[in-house]
């Protein structure tokens, strides 16, 4: 496909003497052309970076710099591009993305390039005819860059395990996505996906272990109900709620090398919110402040998740210390729940905590009791009745609301 952006020797000697000038414009074009991508193609807004950021960038800048070589010297130019074009194509399946949105960027580079290529032509004086020669040729190239991604994306597509596993992929995207999905779309999206959807998930966060190169490794074979992602540069896992540690132990067993840190339960329109917190437990593990183990499951951290500050994951610690009181009426939640926290802020008798809450001490006596059945060595431990204290506070500035 060398043909492509090749012009008459006639345009090419109108293009001598101004050669110099328009290799220097290269890398300003390739930069205004990416910048161009990054706001007209939302699939390319996000920061570019990792190992698809860099093949964008690289794409773009060889591509102008290949494009130039053709016009003006076509015995040194190479088919650099090629590979790299193909991968491009690879890296929208493995996104999970249709071939269009690469097209759609390339139609970008063309417009802008064009535009740089007609102003450069009209400030030196370039002959019409010339002009005609070199966008035609520009759209040639285009269309071999195209092909040439396409030909990548049908490739990777092919070896994809199908079109099931890319809806599974998109939707994974989608629940973490910053946007969110109303309920009527997740449970469609969730049925095109063969995904039983579940009434809480947790999502894990991945790390290889230092020293494992665990890109490797042979696909793990997990649950059909996990949604997986091994090959982003932010590897992760959706699971639905279950027994926590047998399905933490499955887990480590079929995902030898990678480190787990497990964000906390939530609706699956939430679990954006698992994966912020599940990322926060794991930056505190690589800090130190959290020791660093195989399974870091957020659940058994709450307390030191939410006093580095955030009132999400207050609301989090409020459920885990309010789930024994679920099966009472909302009054016998209210009376219990002030007793509790009288009783931990206190620790005082049955009379004075009467006296604080305004009942009589035989009453004080038998909600304890209720409390005793009910939360067990929660109240016998301090770091149980720590946790208890933090969230009936947390659960009072929740109710009061901004000031």
């Amino acid at each position: 496909m060398r043909d492509a952006a090749v012009i008459g020797s006639a345009a090419r000697r109108d293009l001598a003497p101004v050669a110099p000038g328009l290799m220097a414009r290269s890398s300003d074009v390739a930069r205004h052309i990416l910048e161009q991508v990054q706001q007209q193609i939302p699939e390319y807004s996000r920061p570019i970076e990792g190992v698809f950021g860099k093949a964008i960038v690289d794409g773009v800048e060889q591509g102008v710099l290949e494009f130039l070589r053709r016009l003006l010297q076509p015995e040194t130019a190479r088919d650099n591009t090629a590979e790299l074009f193909r991968l491009l194509g690879k890296y929208e399946v493995s996104e999970g993305r249709g071939i269009d949105v690469l097209h759609s960027a390339c139609r970008v580079g063309a417009r802008v390039g064009w535009q740089a290529l007609s102003d450069f032509g009209q400030r030196v004086g370039l002959p019409v005819s010339t002009m005609c020669e070199l966008a035609a040729a520009l759209f040639a190239y285009i269309d071999e860059l195209s092909a040439l991604s396409h030909e990548g994306y049908t490739a990777a597509r092919a070896r994809a395990a199908g079109a099931l596993e890319r809806r599974r992929k998109r939707l994974l995207d989608q629940l973490l996505g910053e946007q969110g999905l109303p309920v009527s779309v997740l449970a469609e999206r969730a049925e095109a996906a063969a995904w039983p959807l579940p009434p809480r998930v947790a999502v894990v966060v991945l790390a290889a272990e230092y020293g494992t190169d665990v890109r490797q490794q042979a696909p793990p074979e997990l649950a059909e109900d996990i949604l997986v992602d091994l090959e982003s540069d932010h590897p992760c896992l959706i699971v639905p709620s279950g027994s926590r540690g047998a399905r933490w132990a499955e887990l480590r067993d079929k995902l030898p090398g990678w480190r787990m840190t497990v964000g906390p339960f939530v609706e699956p329109g939430s679990a954006r919110d698992s994966l912020r917190w599940a990322k926060h437990a794991a930056a505190l593990v690589e800090t130190g402040v959290l020791a660093d183990e195989p399974v870091t499951d957020c659940a058994d951290h709450l307390v030191t998740l939410w006093l580095l500050g955030d009132p999400a994951l207050a609301r989090q610690l409020v459920d885990e210390a309010m789930a024994p009181l679920e099966g009472l009426s909302e009054k016998q939640r209210e009376r219990l729940a002030g007793t509790l926290a009288a009783w931990l802020e206190t620790r005082g008798g049955a009379p004075d905590i009467a006296g604080r809450l305004g009942i009589h001490p035989q009453t004080v006596r038998y909600r304890l009791h209720q409390l005793e059945e009910l939360y067990g060595e929660r109240l016998t431990h301090a770091r149980g009745r720590f946790a208890l204290t933090v969230a009936l506070r947390a659960r009072a500035l929740l109710r009061a609301g901004p000031a």
